[in-house]
């Protein structure tokens, strides 16, 4: 399928561009705040109590998130931004913030084939869930592509409601490339090394997530340290996913995946 193919060269180019270059990553540089001179006191104040002051009658706005927690204007404006550009994909705000993330970088594609440039044509629906409902096999399943009729589903599962958006971001980044009835270990395997790139790339702005022992940013650590030690291949992915009991009925090859090199 010519769709499929122009999938798998995209992203293998982006991957390329992006990790396969040399020199050295400039250090990042610390500044130290230093606090102000000491000023002279100004000179007592009276307040203007007075009803024509005004100052005690202005009325203060405050904002509060879906849960009732006080936010700032631009938290509550960001919010209802958010909200616009992925009504039709999400109502989950943490789900909105991994798609954010995902503008731009390696994980780009995947955003825009979840916003709708797919081989459905329509927006595809991500939500967290409980996965065992779709079968006792999936219980444990980070997270599961689902083709409903001519829908297209992501769900992830509810035990990382509370992960990184980061996280978040690398495994939408893989599943989005499920886009219809047919899978492969090809398949899986060109999946998980885009998740590992996308982790790889978003996890060096945010060192703290190197020593998280949050279920799902432990699996991406993993996939991260596969990825590197192939040199920026899916040569040690490839292995785990072959050796994978969960992908032990699936064929070598499905359409659009029919080459074994990344």
């Amino acid at each position: 399928m010519e769709a499929k193919k122009n999938i798998k060269s995209f992203i293998a180019g982006l991957i390329i561009a992006s990790f396969l270059q040399t020199g050295a990553m400039a250090a990042q540089q610390t500044t130290q705040s230093t606090q102000p001179p000491m000023m002279k006191p100004p000179a007592k104040i009276e307040a203007d109590n007075s009803s024509e002051s005004g100052f005690f009658k202005r009325k203060i706005e405050t904002y509060k998130d879906s849960a009732g927690n006080p936010i700032s204007k631009e938290q509550k404006e960001r919010s209802e931004s958010l909200k616009k550009t992925y009504k039709k994909v999400t109502k989950d705000e943490k789900i909105m913030e991994a798609l954010e993330l995902m503008k731009g970088g390696l994980a780009d594609f995947s955003r825009r084939a979840i916003l709708g440039n797919n081989l459905s044509g329509e927006p595809m629906m991500v939500d967290f869930d409980d996965l065992s409902k779709f079968g006792q096999a999936y219980a444990n399943f980070d997270a599961l592509g689902w083709k409903k009729k001519e829908r297209l589903y992501i769900y992830i599962n509810k035990k990382h409601q509370d992960a990184p958006a980061e996280a978040l971001a690398a495994v939408l980044s893989h599943e989005a490339l499920h886009q219809d009835d047919f899978n492969s270990l090809n398949e899986e395997t060109y999946a998980w090394t885009l998740e590992a790139a996308v982790w790889t790339q978003l996890s060096e702005k945010n060192p703290k997530y190197n020593d998280s022992m949050h279920p799902l940013v432990v699996r991406e650590n993993t996939l991260k340290k596969l990825f590197i030690k192939g040199n920026y291949t899916s040569k040690y992915i490839r292995k785990t996913v072959f050796a994978n009991p969960g992908y032990s009925n699936l064929p070598s090859r499905s359409p659009g995946f029919e080459d074994d090199d990344l």
